[in-house]
């Protein structure tokens, strides 16, 4: 079996707010010997300390995590400036964490090998990747494709790339008890793990497709060879603030899509996104409303448990885009809540809002790198 137990504290000292994680945790486990960890965080807390204190609690446990745009778990719902611990535990799961550090230097080749590493220390086979990457010094798409190739068509990989509150400054990634930034962290789940994964964004798509013929990574100029503005002002009008730049690029061959999002204001006649937009890619404008939003969030945990290969999974994660957060405002509660209603108190769950969410856009499919997206991911065991 998986036993996975979550503490959560919206404590703002970070003394008292890991005790308090700590105590929680310590009541749910009895004689339970925790095996990993992910650990959720906020910027300020002095994430040093609280990675000392979980490593002296459960001496050796394999841990990953990072900093976040805000927290949520199945016992606090949603919260900003918090601090949320995911302790999992099984005697048919093996757990291997590993970490890349300075991605930045090359993105593909450190990943790759961080993967490789990973996979040639576990035990037996892995099935499954977590990975909470640095989202501002360097390529998310490089990251992934590095961790791809490295893990091989046979290893899912979903996850989320760390936040910093919406300040774009520095991010930070946490393995065993380093704070790290410009790393990889990754945690491989093998052996008999089952996991279900959806996905959805709410977001609609607008007139036609289009390709793009001028891009250089996350940079777009132009569509059709005019302007990428003029893109967005055949369907949207003039009038289109920052926050409304976001493509649908959809995969060579496919009707199916990811999502990019804008990071600011036009210059030098392009947009940047968040991530990388690649040349004669197609792409297409999408919009949409706050209620789309959130039923979006509804509609990935059903994709999810639709994709799910038992009846009842035995934990959740989820992994949605900070831009959503940014657009839902004070309606961002309603996402977690989503998860409360469908779950009830029978699944526990931890997730964080991201700058970029990895996951395979069907079952079976490889991972892409998705904005504005709510990824879940159900996990159990055979």
């Amino acid at each position: 079996m998986l036993q996975v137990i979550v503490g959560h504290s919206n404590d703002p000292d970070s003394r008292i707010a890991i005790d308090d994680v700590l105590e929680q945790c310590s009541a749910q486990l009895t004689d339970t010997v925790p095996q990993a960890a992910i650990l959720l965080a906020a910027m300020d807390f002095d994430h040093g300390m609280i990675l000392e204190r979980i490593n002296q609690t459960f001496p050796g446990i394999q841990l990953i995590g990072g900093t976040t745009d805000g927290e949520m778990s199945s016992v606090l719902q949603f919260q900003q400036d918090s601090l949320v611990l995911f302790l999992l535990a099984s005697d048919v799961v093996e757990f291997t964490a590993a970490v890349g550090r300075n991605i930045s230097r090359d993105p593909m080749a450190i990943a790759a090998a961080t993967a490789r590493a990973a996979k040639a220390s576990a035990g037996i086979p892995a099935k499954l990747c977590l990975t909470i990457p640095e989202s501002l010094t360097t390529s998310g798409v490089e990251i992934l494709a590095g961790l791809k190739t490295g893990l091989g068509s046979d290893v899912a990989i979903v996850g989320g790339s760390a936040g910093d509150q919406w300040s774009f400054r520095q991010t930070y990634q946490f393995f065993n008890t380093e704070v790290l930034s410009d790393a990889v962290p990754i945690l491989l789940l093998c052996g008999q793990i089952l996991f279900g994964v959806g996905l959805d964004s709410g977001w609609t798509l607008v007139g036609r497709k289009g390709i793009v013929t001028k891009a250089v990574g996350n940079k777009v100029y132009t569509v059709d060879d005019q302007p990428i503005i003029n893109f967005y002002e055949d369907y949207l009008g003039t009038n289109v603030g920052g926050l409304t730049y976001r493509l649908a690029v959809f995969e060579p061959g496919k009707e199916s899509w990811y999502m990019r999002s804008s990071n600011g204001i036009p210059e030098d006649g392009a947009i940047s996104f968040f991530a990388d937009v690649p040349e004669q890619a197609q792409v297409q404008v999408v919009q949409a409303d706050r209620n789309s939003i959130v039923s979006a969030a509804r509609s990935s945990i059903c994709n999810a448990l639709a994709n799910y290969p038992a009846r009842q999974p035995e934990a959740a994660v989820f992994f949605s885009c900070a831009g959503r957060r940014q657009v839902l405002g004070t309606r961002t509660k309603v996402e977690s809540e989503a998860a409360q209603i469908i779950f009830g108190n029978g699944v526990p769950f931890c997730g964080f809002y991201t700058y970029g969410e990895i996951a395979p856009l069907q079952n079976g499919s490889e991972a892409q790198f998705h904005n504005e997206t709510f990824v879940t991911l159900l996990l159990g065991t055979k």
